[in-house]
């Protein structure tokens, strides 16, 4: 007889992950070291040190050990909002008419509304461990920002956070949250800070980037004593943290008997998406299964689709790391789109290898297709998605429609990262008729190649 799966599938405290995992471990060739840019010899501990807690440090260095144990601490905080729910999309599949069979991992069941928080308080955590007295960061759409908040007030943590100018204008209500949990936040560029000032004075207009807000935080934690830098995706720690998603997704489908055939992710700088599929990919490696993964990411920032694989600085300002990535250039200022979170010129050097290397496909969408799926999902589940986890679900659904078209019955994994509530700005424009599609030509994107720097590695 076959077992019915329930539309949420809930796993217990017990059955919560006891260690991070670690997909750097079963991969064969590994992500390429971090760059000092001054000597571009890799980046020692006692270098990355000055900048990030010595226990992230660590983190980021180990490439071996393929389980890290999650402190108690920190168990203990995911425990007021994990095990987050792997959801059937039934009445998805019945309105696409589909043979396919849709699952997501919701991930905004906390305040922050998103699935940043998994890894804001491990680096809260880290940082009040060490004696600090607080930590500086940058915000691109805010749900980085607002999970740091949160944590750092749980810990008693000083947090300044540098927020993408176009969002600090577009969403006052997620800044407020922010500040609401004692956090200072700077619209970026800002005066502020030496970047800051010489960015405004090349571009008095821009829009801002996250390679902005990241050069100003870096900057704000090295002119304070007691201060680290934390970083909200890209990292391979970032990553790290957030593999409880796809543990705690792969633990519920394992209970049913469910094989996800495809897994869809949003990408930005890759924090989500490595976290959902790290278990996955695990499984791939060691040669237990085969997966497609599909990474979608916005059409006007497309650093996987159609930017190069190359050294790059981490930040507008040069004055981060380097990092071999696939990089439209550290300069590559976006366009003032509604997927704030998604606009990083660069992608994580986990998967960015794991991209080279054939092993995930990328696909760039474009913004009116993005809210079109994220309203109907809205409409049909209940949920109302963050732009940024809309960029999956336009996904899922196209390749539901491909089932319908060819009969098979696929099992569809996504995530949702988060909600949508303070995106309603994006939702009126769409709305109303006036969002609009941004795609940056061939000729911007060599203009900004042409300042990627040379490293001979």
């Amino acid at each position: 007889m076959k077992t019915e799966i329930p539309y949420k599938i809930y796993l217990s405290e017990n059955e919560m992950p006891t260690h991070y995992y670690n997909v750097r471990a079963d991969m064969k060739k590994k992500p390429a070291p971090l760059l000092n840019p001054g000597t571009l010899k890799p980046m020692t501990a006692e270098e990355l040190g000055g900048v990030f807690c010595s226990d992230l440090v660590a983190q980021e260095l180990d490439d071996t050990t393929a389980y890290i144990a999650i402190p108690d601490e920190i168990r203990s905080f995911y425990k007021m909002y994990r095990p987050s729910p792997l959801v059937r999309a039934y009445e998805l599949e019945k309105r696409l008419q589909t043979p396919a069979h849709i699952y997501y991992k919701f991930e905004g069941n906390n305040t922050s509304g998103s699935h940043k928080l998994n890894s804001a308080i491990a680096q809260a955590y880290y940082a009040k461990k060490q004696g600090l007295r607080g930590v500086t960061t940058e915000t691109g759409a805010g749900q980085w920002g607002t999970a740091l908040s949160m944590a750092c007030a749980y810990l008693n943590l000083d947090c300044r956070v540098y927020m993408v100018k176009v969002s600090y204008e577009q969403k006052p209500f997620r800044r407020e949250v922010m500040r609401t949990y004692g956090a200072t936040v700077t619209p970026s560029p800002s005066m502020t800070t030496e970047v800051g000032r010489r960015i405004l004075q090349e571009h008095p207009n821009t829009t801002g980037s996250l390679g902005c807000a990241i050069s100003e935080a870096v900057e704000d934690a090295l002119s304070r004593d007691g201060y680290r830098y934390v970083l909200g995706s890209v990292l391979s720690q970032v990553l790290l943290h957030q593999s409880v998603i796809g543990q705690e997704a792969k633990t519920a489908m394992d209970k049913y008997g469910i094989v996800p055939d495809i897994i869809i992710g949003c990408a930005g700088g890759g924090s989500n998406l490595g976290g959902l599929i790290a278990p996955f990919m695990g499984a791939q490696l060691r040669g237990e299964n085969r997966y497609h993964f599909i990474a979608v990411e916005p059409a006007s920032c497309p650093s996987l689709t159609r930017g190069r694989y190359a050294y790059d600085f981490c930040d507008t300002g040069n004055v981060c790391p380097m990092a071999k990535m696939y990089t439209l250039g550290s300069g590559f200022i976006p366009s003032a789109n509604h997927a704030g979170g998604l606009r990083y010129h660069g992608m994580s050097p986990i998967l960015s290898e794991l991209y080279d290397q054939g092993l995930i496909e990328a696909r760039a969408v474009e913004q009116t297709s993005v809210f079109e799926a994220a309203e109907y999902f809205a409409r049909v589940e209940g949920i109302l998605p963050a732009p940024e986890s809309s960029h999956a679900i336009r996904v899922a659904i196209d390749e539901a429609l491909k089932c319908k078209e060819t009969g098979e019955e696929k099992n569809i994994l996504f995530g949702l990262t988060g909600t949508g509530y303070f995106d309603l700005i994006a939702y009126q424009n769409y709305n109303d008729g006036t969002m609009t599609d941004y795609i940056p030509t061939d000729q911007e994107l060599e203009a900004s190649f042409a300042t990627l720097p040379k490293v001979d590695r």
